[in-house]
């Protein structure tokens, strides 16, 4: 039982000042504490300055509250978000090299299209295809094209969103933003 709330997954978004060397910090945070991190996606919101991060850590409620606090205090960050608990939408992308020879095409082509997957890339003996989902179901079509021979594999991290008025809108970023400008660099709320 107590391992099951060590290993729990959670899904932490976290709006940080797009500059140099705020990832650096965030993993330096995580790595520094023993903390590891299974997922790690960024990107740019709307608003160019601003990126959101999502990370997915495993620990129990103890260690992601202090987690949280540390990424709080980091200069750079804007709000974190921890999504456990919450009603979200997640997704991952993968890329999959797989082998096509002729005798097996139309049936790699049948789990694809299972998996609306698509095929981005055709050569004589592979196909590359292009699908996303939950983790569920990247795992899934994965162990069904494993005995056609996965030649290469890349995989995303999570992204995730917060269903209805939880997500955060522009107006929030630039209050955000008003009040990160107020603050005297050193010192914390």
């Amino acid at each position: 039982m107590a391992n099951e709330a060590e290993n729990q997954n959670h899904t932490i978004a976290v709006l940080v000042e797009n500059k140099f060397g705020v990832l650096a910090r965030i993993a330096g945070l995580f790595s520094g504490r023993g903390f590891n991190i299974d997922s790690l996606s960024v990107g740019e919101t709307l608003d160019p300055t601003i990126s959101r991060m999502t990370i997915v850590t495993k620990g129990d409620a103890a260690i992601i509250e202090q987690v949280i606090k540390q990424l709080h205090k980091l200069i750079d960050v804007i709000k974190v978000i921890d999504l456990t608990g919450e009603d979200y939408v997640d997704r991952e992308l993968v890329l999959l090299k797989v082998n096509a020879e002729p005798a097996v095409r139309a049936e790699v082509l049948r789990i694809a299209d299972i998996f609306r997957a698509k095929v981005v890339d055709v050569t004589p003996t592979t196909y590359t295809l292009e699908a996303t989902g939950d983790q569920k179901k990247i795992e899934a079509i994965i162990e069904l094209l494993k005995p056609y021979g996965i030649q290469e594999l890349v995989r995303t991290g999570k992204v995730a969103i917060a269903r209805g008025s939880k997500a955060i809108r522009k107006r929030d970023e630039e209050k955000i933003r008003g009040v990160r400008e107020q603050k005297v660099v050193g010192f914390y709320d």
